[in-house]
This record gives C-alpha cells, structure tokens and sequence, in this order.
C-alpha cells in the first residue's frame, strides 16, 4: 500500500536516536502517528507545513494514492486522530490508559485517549484523542513506561542511549524533528527516561478558508435578490390565502425527465399566520469546480477565487399581520438530506409565522432535482404560474438519473472528500443569503425591506444542523440557531447509522482493490471495522481488514473537517472566531435516532461544550406511554406532522420559534413539566445507540 505504516515506522525508527530506547530484543514501542516526519515545510500554511504522506505502489493501489493525493493538500492531522503505536511484542493491555498513554500541549494540558483497539496481527494499538483537539496546534503523543509487555520478561533496559546525536540518518528535516520532539518533551510533565516513544505532530487549520470566503462574501454588495421569475418577468409572489398548493415538477433525468408531486405550499400546523407566500433568486459566488471540489489554497497566504456563479432560488414566507417597523425577522431554514425547500420548510414555517418570523429557505448543493425542474404554484380562482423550481442536482456519474443528493459528493478520484465542499458551498450560499437580506428584500416592491437585518437567525433539521453548525460558526450577523438533529462527523453517523451504513459499505467495495469484508452481503452493511464505541473496554481486533477499514474511517474524517459539524462546534460558543460572537444555540435531539445516532450528536453536543444547550426527546418514554405512537426512529419528530407524534412536533417547533422569536432570550421546555423533553438533558451524554425495537 502507498500509505504503509510498517513501512513509515521502520524508517523513522531509522531516524530517531530515542533517548530511552530499547536496546534489540527488549520491549520497545516504535513511532507512533501521526508525526510531524511526515510533513513538509510550507510558508503558505498557518502551521508552516503541509501534508506529505508517501504514495507509492499507485498501479496496485490506486484509491489509496488518490486519498493521498487529497491529503496531502491538507495543513495538518486531524484534530480527532486515530492515533497508532506499533509495539515489538504484545502489551499487556490491562496497563493502558489515558495516564499511560496520552497527547500533551505546550501550556502541558493532557487529552486521554478513547475507543481504544488492540490490533493482534500487527502488535499495534489504535485509539482516537478522548476530546477534539484545538486546530493548527502541535501536540505531544506520549507513550510511557506505565505500558507494560503481556510477557512479564519483556522488560526494557533502562541503560539510556544517548540522545543528542544531531548526525542521525534521515536529513535535515528529521534531525529537525528530533530538536523540537526533544525541546516539547516537558510539555508531558513526564521524566523523559520514563517515556518509551513519542512523536510531535500539528493539527490541520479547519475553518482558514471558509472564514476567507465569508470575509470577501462581507466585502461585496450583490445585487438584490429578484422575485420576477414568473412568466413574462412576473413577480412570484402570492397572499398566502390564494394559494391551495404546489405541484412539483422534479427533474429526475437528463432526456429529461420529470417527477411530480402534488403538496401544500405550507403546513397550517397555525392556520392564517402566514401572509405571503414568495418565490424569488438571488446569485452566490461558486468556489467548486466541475468535480464538485474546492480547490487546496494556501490556508495562510491562498486567496479563494469563485470560479462561477450560481443563480440560487429561494421560497419565503411571510407572517401574517402588521410588518414591524424594521422588517420581519427573519430564520433560514436549512433542510436534511435528500430533501428540498419544498420539504421540512414548510412544516416549520407556520409555526414560525405565529411567532412573528418569516421563513426562507433554499436548496443544498446537489439537492432538488436537476435545473430543468419546475414549481407550479395552484391559485384559488385564478390560473396556475409556473416557476423555476431551482434544482441543483446533476447526473454525476452519467447514467442519465439525478439522484436525489448526486452532485454534493466530490467526484473520482476525489472521492475521499465526499460531502465537504457540497457543504462548504452552500455555507457559502447561506453567507450570501445574509448579504442579500442586509442589502434589502423587497417582497411587495413598495421599495422598502420587509425583513429585518437586525434580526436574522437559523434553524436546521440533520443535514440542515450539520451544514448550519458550520454557518452559525462562520457568520457574525447570525446571532442564533436551532440545530435539529445534527451529528458528526458524516463518516461516523454514515458507520454507525442503518439508514445510511450501506454507502460506507459502497465505498469500501468500489474501491480499488476492495477494502470490504463480509462477503457475500447484498445490504453492503456487514463489514466489520471493529471500532468501538466511546468508553467502551479494549477491543481485540482479529478481523481480517478491519485495520485497513479503521485507517479509511479515520482518513474520510481528516479529509472532511472542513465542513465537519464536530469540529466547528467549539466557535459556537465556547471560542468564537475572530469577528464573530458567541451565538445562542438548541440543540434538539431524540433518543434512538437511527438517521444521526446519538453517539455522533453526543460528539458535537461534548466538542462544543453545549450539554446545557441540549433539549433531548424522550422517544422511548414516548413509545411506553402515548397511545398508537410506534415510532422507533424518531429523527423526524420536529416536522412528524401526522398522527400520534403530532404533538410532539408542534411542541417542538414551539420551543424553536419562541427562542428565535425572543433572539434567544427565551428557552421554553416543549412538553413543560413532562417527561418527554428534557430541557436540558438530564444526565450524561448517550454514547450508545439506544435503538428502539
């Protein structure tokens, strides 16, 4: 393989002349990874390095050098890492911890170690940092001698070579290494002659290059967005009581070839509390390319260039009733995967109207259907207005479909970027939607702004949190937001998730040669990775591939924190970046969501220090207790807008609206003093999938 990591230990073993290190045949741990070795310098980063991990044997393996190739663009290692020690025997994993084995700082602050797994084969042990680590920071791994050998006779000498030998093998750039692994051994607070391996590796930067893109997205003033995009130029704007509904005409093919469906223009979940009805455009700058990437800029000195421009549609919903002096406020609303505007906006934009908050929402890279699609808006005693629907999905892999998500992954060879930058655009989007607003939008052309710039906020249900926890980190003028469901990272809901476990399976089959495991398996869902959850004891990997799995879990997440939920988490509140306040935030959640399991929720909730920001529906006690309610995924219980979980849903989107309403002054528990909702959790964070059956 390109990226062998027997390979890379028995060269830097090579090149480390460790202080404490064994003599031949004693008990010795090797390098760990990640290493700073394998970096190289770059003036253009942050961290003054960049990437450079080894491709070679690119003909046997060629998806493992393409995920070189994107890695090897990237700053920095990840700041949740899968951390590896190779050993020369088997240890005795009884003597594993977090104080024998841990990552240190230069302010000497520890981060233990989680999820930890013993792999037989290769005498090695894996384990991901018990927290999410700071961005574009140096850290210490440390390995100390409280790890002990399974053979009881496996003592290493400890007779110390000596260390300040500067005419190692391994060139400047090692004996470099070496000079400031040994200058960062305080930071352990552990007497060097205790330590039996360590390396120095820097986080990759996360949100560089977004926050440029917002910055120049700040400094431009667009045009203001246009609601003539009906026949002949007309304005697609509508009284919301002259509209009895919407036929959608989706784009599923390139012949092309069209779906439609038949749906209210909006939920009267509060009958009468919407007004308007509006359709309209506004354009966004495009940083992707054709591919769906965009393109490794220098995270220090690289300067974002859009390549396009995207014409992106908007649905708007005004409430009811006497606009405020300064507009209405205003929530975006973000929607989940593989769903549209037409989809969970108009079940919460009611709800909001009642509140006195208008609604806009649009369409995720790579959602809505192809361009060619259509909204038909059906009028009361008057004729039908055909509209653009605004679709920006595409056929991606040339089979003449469009999917419902294809167009938000990255394509070959630059598969191991997935979703990133589909999210990263429409974050770009959304700050562009911003700028619109604070320009002026004018919905009934009486030149004056309807809403509110003063006044903009956001709620998100899944891929809506997911996105937006990226959006409220990066916007200043977004003071608060409702994240719904959200989890991180997306390779870790997609393991951890039966609804979405199979694409995890795809990847893994489809890559050459194949990393799966479990044949024959027409669900692609019984792989076996062998990673266990957090706090979980020791896990004893014997499973044939399921290292290699591991490795790819962990390099999709490394490749993917740019857009990663888990990762911005911590500049909601707890860090803001530079420019942008802290932001008031609910995170509601269900328990036993299958779509975004808790464990992944728990991850973003933990990173940024938001467990009091957490309402937690209680989807078990709902099954026990609530007449006729059967569902056992409850991951759409904010728009579950029929039957028993109806209540639920409106109490839910209670709970959002008043604290956008109130610019979030006001936190209400939906169900009061019942025991359905608990505002704020009660208890410890769910590290366990807690699946209803």
């Amino acid at each position: 393989m390109p990226f062998d990591l027997r390979r890379i230990f028995a060269v830097t073993c090579l090149v480390l002349v460790w202080p404490s290190a064994a003599l031949a045949g004693d008990f010795e741990a090797r390098e760990p990874f990640p290493s700073d070795l394998l970096t190289e310098a770059d003036p253009a980063q942050l961290t003054g390095l960049r990437v450079a991990l080894p491709a070679e044997g690119c003909r046997s393996y060629p998806s493992d050098c393409a995920d070189v190739a994107v890695l090897n663009t990237l700053d920095g290692f990840n700041v949740q890492p899968r951390l590896s020690i190779p050993f020369s025997e088997p240890i005795d994993l009884s003597s594993v911890s977090s104080d024998t084995i841990f990552l240190a700082d230069a302010s000497g602050k520890r981060v233990g170690i989680n999820q930890i797994v013993w792999e037989s084969a290769r005498n090695t042990l894996h384990a991901e940092s018990d927290e999410l680590l700071r961005q574009g920071t140096r850290y210490l791994l440390v390995v100390t001698d409280g790890v002990k050998p399974a053979n009881a006779d496996g003592d290493r000498d400890d007779d110390p070579r000596a260390g300040d030998d500067d005419d190692g093998e391994g060139g400047h750039a090692a004996r470099a290494y070496r000079e400031a692994l040994r200058r960062a051994l305080p930071w352990s607070g552990v007497d060097p002659r205790h330590i039996l391996a360590a390396s120095l590796f820097t986080t990759q930067s996360v949100t560089a290059i977004s926050e440029k893109i917002r910055r120049q997205i700040d400094d431009s003033t667009p045009e203001p967005a246009t609601f003539e995009i009906g026949p002949l130029g007309a304005r697609a704007v509508f009284p919301a009581a002259t509209v009895r509904g919407l036929a959608v005409q989706r784009q599923v093919g390139t012949a092309p070839s069209f779906s439609t469906t038949s749906q209210a223009a909006a939920i009267p979940v509060f009958p009468g509390a919407i007004g308007t009805i509006a359709f309209g455009r506004f354009t966004s700058p495009d940083y992707e390319t054709a591919g769906k990437v965009i393109p490794a800029y220098g995270t220090k000195t690289g300067t974002p260039v859009p390549l396009g421009t995207n014409d992106v549609y908007f649905n708007l919903y005004l409430p009811s009733g006497e606009k405020p002096a300064g507009g209405w406020p205003v929530a975006i609303f973000g929607h989940g995967f593989g769903d549209s505007k037409q989809g969970a906006p108009t079940a919460v934009a009611s709800t909001l109207a009642a509140n006195g908050v208008a609604t806009v929402a649009i369409n995720v890279v790579g959602h809505g259907g192809g361009p060619l699609g259509t909204l038909i808006v059906l009028r009361n005693g008057d004729s039908s207005v055909t509209i653009p629907n605004g679709g920006r999905g595409i056929d991606q892999d040339g089979n003449g479909t469009i999917d419902s998500t294809e167009g938000v992954n990255a394509a070959p060879p630059a598969t191991l970027v997935g979703s990133r930058d589909g999210l990263r655009q429409t974050v770009v989007d959304l700050m562009q939607l911003v700028r619109q607003i604070e320009v002026g939008v004018d919905v009934d052309d009486d030149e004056v702004a309807d809403l509110d710039p003063a006044r903009i906020s956001y709620a998100g249900q899944s891929f809506g949190g997911i996105y937006g926890t990226q959006f409220l980190a990066l916007d200043p003028d977004v003071h608060q937001g409702v994240l719904n469901v959200p989890g991180g990272s997306i390779p870790e809901i997609a393991r951890l998730s039966p609804i979405f476990r199979s694409l995890i399976g795809l990847a893994l089959i489809t890559r050459s040669p194949s990393l799966y495991n479990a044949f024959p398996d027409p669900t692609f869902q019984n792989f076996v990775e062998n990673v266990p959850l957090r706090d979980q004891p020791i896990l004893v990997d014997t499973a044939y591939g399921a290292s290699a799995i591991q490795e790819y879990l962990d390099r999709s997440e490394w490749a993917q924190n740019a857009a990663n939920p888990v990762a911005y988490a911590p500049y909601l509140r707890a860090e803001p970046l530079e420019g942008v306040g802290a932001k008031g935030v609910i995170v509601q959640f269900a328990k036993g969501d299958r779509t975004v399991p808790n464990p992944t929720t728990s991850a973003l909730l933990r990173a940024g220090g938001l467990a009091d920001r957490a309402t937690y529906f209680r989807n078990d006690l709902a099954l026990l207790s609530v007449p006729g309610y059967v569902t056992l995924n409850p991951h759409t219980f904010l728009t579950n807008l029929l039957g028993p979980g109806a209540p639920f849903a409106v109490a839910a989107q209670q709970q959002l609206a008043i604290f956008l309403a109130s610019a979030g002054g006001t936190t209400i528990d939906p169900d009061g003093a019942g025991p359905l909702f608990e505002t704020p959790i009660a208890g410890p964070l769910p590290e366990t999938l807690n699946f209803a059956s």
